[in-house]
């Protein structure tokens, strides 16, 4: 029996494209047909999976929200169906407000949509859709959080961590790469915190070092890991595992003493400090992708300054920053005032930001010249679009390959970088 097409929209991280790679997939198994994230949605039917995780992000899931809701009062839409992170946590206050919705579901429960709809034959995880290129896919290895960082409510919508089973994670590589994956994106909130809830110790390392064993396996990146109780032993694996990329991406949010310890942290400037030198020390040549926050409740400039002065002598190779954003619930929306204006707030991102362009111009420049191993991902006017191991699909720079020869999506090539923009390198076959 053949039903409805529905649209998806998803919204957020990618552990949220995941849960909707995996909705899809059992829809389809299911004789629905998905689109996801199309330019001009037309399906009977809409789903969209929300992100509650800051002021922005929340609001970016309402504006879709009603968008769909108008289109249903218009007629042009007969069923719509939220789920994910802003669900989970205002439920009940967004059936109130957007009565349009038919159903609500939230971060967990969102796989009883499928049962709700029709009485389902096949409810394998492993079908799931894939809506990136085929040759990389996102691998989640857990879900939630036992930090209880001052300015984060991603606890209170996901829960503490929980890992998915070891066999789980590694059968579903296998099945990706016989689909033709190559490269594989590991994510959870707190990376490096896999295993400790399965037999109380940290097993990140030797799982990254059983998914590098599987044939097909090129690539494996790290993302999301926490600077505090960091498991050196993954670095060997790094080290030993030419197929997992020299990259790690792990979120610092600031450096000051005073201001680690609002946010509640638990890792102190000198930590810090002696955790990227480590780093560096360990794994020659590692690319270090980081996050951070500006105009948390008391930052002064001299906490400011203290942060800049901090860029300046990590140099990380990628770096991204966001200013904060007070969310209800949260310790520090209990405890502390917002107390830094927006524009402040703003200036300070905008002067960061600014400065790690500089850093990453100056890295970009010294691999001119130098031989790389690059993947191609699609092709964009003159360019084919590649990235290398240190660069993670849609938040890194890439490289744009200039060539006469048809290039292969999906497969690797040996390029010579010849130029280099700010975040962005230029290369040659």
């Amino acid at each position: 029996m053949n039903h409805p097409t529905i649209d998806f929209v998803t919204l957020g991280c990618s552990k949220n494209l995941v849960d909707s790679e995996v909705l899809m997939g059992l829809f389809e198994r299911n004789g629905f047909h998905c689109t996801h994230d199309a330019s001009h949605p037309r399906a009977p039917i809409a789903v969209i999976n929300t992100c509650g995780f800051i002021e922005d992000a929340k609001q970016e899931s309402i504006d879709t929200i009603l968008e769909f809701a108008n289109r249903k009062d218009e007629g042009k839409l007969q069923h719509l169906y939220v789920i994910g992170c802003l669900s989970q946590r205002y439920q009940a206050e967004l059936g109130r407000e957007i009565p349009q919705v038919d159903k609500w579901y939230g971060k967990f429960n969102f796989k009883q949509l499928l049962a709700d709809l029709v009485e389902c034959s096949h409810l394998s995880d492993a079908d799931r859709k894939l809506t990136t290129p085929p040759h990389y896919a996102y691998i989640k290895i857990g879900e939630g959080c036992n930090r209880q960082c001052a300015y984060c409510a991603i606890p209170m919508m996901t829960g503490r961590h929980v890992s998915r089973q070891r066999e789980d994670i590694l059968d579903e590589v296998r099945q990706l790469v016989g689909r033709g994956v190559k490269e594989f994106q590991l994510i959870a909130q707190e990376l490096t915190y896999y295993g400790v809830d399965l037999d109380g110790t940290r097993q990140i390392a030797s799982l990254v070092s059983e998914m590098a064993d599987i044939e097909g396996v090129e690539w494996i990146r790290l993302h999301y890991a926490y600077p505090n109780d960091f498991p050196m032993e993954l670095l060997d694996v790094m080290n030993a595992k030419k197929n997992v990329c020299r990259y790690l991406d792990v979120a610092l949010q600031h450096i000051s003493d005073s201001v680690l310890q609002r946010m509640r942290r638990h890792v102190t400037k000198q930590q810090t400090i002696e955790f990227v030198r480590e780093l560096r020390r360990r794994v020659p040549g590692i690319c270090l992708r980081t996050t951070l926050m500006v105009g948390f409740p008391g930052e002064t400039e001299e906490e400011f300054e203290e942060l800049m002065e901090f860029v300046r002598w990590a140099r990380f190779e990628r770096m991204g920053a966001f200013a904060y954003s007070e969310e209800d619930g949260t310790y520090s929306a209990r405890h502390y005032k917002d107390n830094v204006p927006a524009e402040v707030k703003q200036d300070r991102l905008d002067r960061l930001m600014t400065l790690q362009q500089h850093i990453s111009e100056e890295i970009e420049a010294e691999k001119v010249g130098t031989t790389m191993r690059v993947i191609v991902d699609r092709k964009e006017g003159d360019y084919y679009v590649g990235r290398s191991e240190f660069s993670s699909p849609e938040v890194d720079p890439e490289v744009l390959i200039q060539t006469k020869r048809k290039l292969r999506r999906g497969h690797f090539y040996d390029v010579k970088i010849i130029d280099n923009e700010a975040f962005d390198l230029f290369a040659e076959l």
